[in-house]
């Protein structure tokens, strides 16, 4: 008959330092204590309501100072948005206006350099009628933003980036450019069939809308 084996006397085993910190990084590495700790999002997150929690608007601290950042983000927001809408397109009109057109300093809107095309046009001076005209197309596309228009910015080149954005009107503007230059630059006498077709395409500008790419 076999007898059982002896056990040990005497206190438990217990690990030594080495094997203690070797078990307690097992532990700490393992995939459930990993996915248990918060993420850096949540740590940021955790974060940024901290500070915001710490704000204070006249002793005033914690919900309250958190409540009041978010009233002002409101109105930061509102403020941007009204500016947009409203601001700068009024600054983009005076800007356009501002720039001068055609080498000339001419800071008038569209409305006055129709009235002066029908005021040329009255006394008989279809020549001025036609060039007033067309300059009264080009300030109006600039600003309604619809073409860039600069100091060096010829009648040409107004016509070309109006024909990409109303392609339906490409030939009017070329044709009404041409007729600009004739009479502005190489003194040939404007037509009333001339003066009729930039008039016409002006109005035809105002009706219509942009085609963007």
């Amino acid at each position: 008959m076999v007898s059982p084996l002896p056990f040990a006397a005497g206190p438990p085993l217990t690990p030594d330092a080495d094997d203690a910190r070797r078990e307690v990084l097992r532990e700490l590495t393992g995939p459930e204590y990993v996915a248990a700790q918060p993420s850096w999002l949540d740590r940021a997150a955790q974060a940024f309501w901290d500070w915001l929690g710490s704000i204070r608007f006249g002793g005033t601290e914690g919900a309250p100072a958190v409540a009041a950042i978010v009233l002002l983000v409101v109105v930061v927001v509102v403020v941007v948005v009204v500016l947009l809408v409203y601001g700068v397109p009024r600054l983009n009109r005076r800007s356009a206006r501002d720039l001068g057109l055609f080498g000339d300093a001419d800071v008038r809107d569209r409305h006055a350099m129709r009235a002066a095309a029908r005021a040329a046009a009255s006394r008989g001076d279809l020549t001025l009628a036609v060039a007033e005209a067309f300059r009264a197309i080009a300030r109006s596309l600039a600003e309604r933003g619809d073409v860039a228009v600069s100091p060096g910015t010829t009648a040409r080149d107004v016509a070309r980036r109006a024909g990409d954005v109303f392609p339906e009107l490409r030939a009017g503007f070329a044709d009404a450019a041409t007729a600009f230059d004739g009479a502005r630059y190489l003194d040939r006498p404007g037509t009333d069939e001339a003066y009729q077709a930039v008039v016409e395409l002006d109005r035809r500008v105002t009706s219509s809308r942009r085609v963007d790419a």
